[in-house]
């Protein structure tokens, strides 16, 4: 199977997947693949949108059913869900749209959201407004990134394996440092 049949078998899939976990890497090369023809660029919007609100979801049901749960296993984290519990309070509607933006945020910041009183309904509505704002942005990045490489570059096709080989890389160490990083805080 050569690149462009593997990004049309799963690429829609990783995009998904990536999108119910911290994904800017996976919607980046869904953005860079559409600009390629490999995938739609509406679809991939699309799936990031889908994926991130049922990610964002999940995240804030675990936060408002286990949230003590979880500040009773990691303490330290008490002050801080406390500060940004009286932000939430104060400031919901920006930090809902904003959290999936905010870096180390991804996962954290919807269960912090659970653990306030904000409405579900009220999270669910501006999440999923979030949410496609979110895979817009990011996709659309990819999408202009590989229009900039082949203005740069001009025929990208034989750069195309590695320049996706850099970036995946580059989400596996980003995402290895983010998660060494949230374990020292822990």
């Amino acid at each position: 199977m050569n690149l462009p049949e593997l990004i049309q078998n799963w690429g829609y899939g990783a995009v998904f997947a990536g999108a119910l976990l911290e994904g800017e890497t996976l919607l980046l090369l869904g953005g860079f693949a559409a600009y390629r023809g490999y995938l739609s660029l509406p679809l991939v919007i699309g799936v990031a949108a889908v994926g991130g609100f049922f990610g964002d979801q999940a995240y804030f049901l675990l936060g408002r059913r286990y949230g003590e749960r979880l500040l009773a296993r990691f303490p330290r984290m008490r002050s801080q869900a406390a500060r940004v519990g009286a932000l939430i309070e104060r400031h919901d509607l920006p930090i809902i749209l904003a959290v999936r933006f905010l870096y180390g945020l991804r996962i954290v910041g919807p269960m912090a959201i659970g653990m306030t009183a904000v409405p579900w309904l009220r999270f669910l509505v501006f999440n999923l407004l979030g949410a496609v704002l979110w895979a817009v942005a990011v996709t659309l990045a990819g999408y202009v990134f590989g229009r900039a490489f082949e203005l740069i570059l001009g025929d990208i096709r034989r750069f195309e394996g590695v320049l996706i080989a850099a970036l995946a890389l580059a989400g596996v160490v980003l995402w290895g440092w983010r998660r060494r990083k949230a374990r020292a805080v822990l």
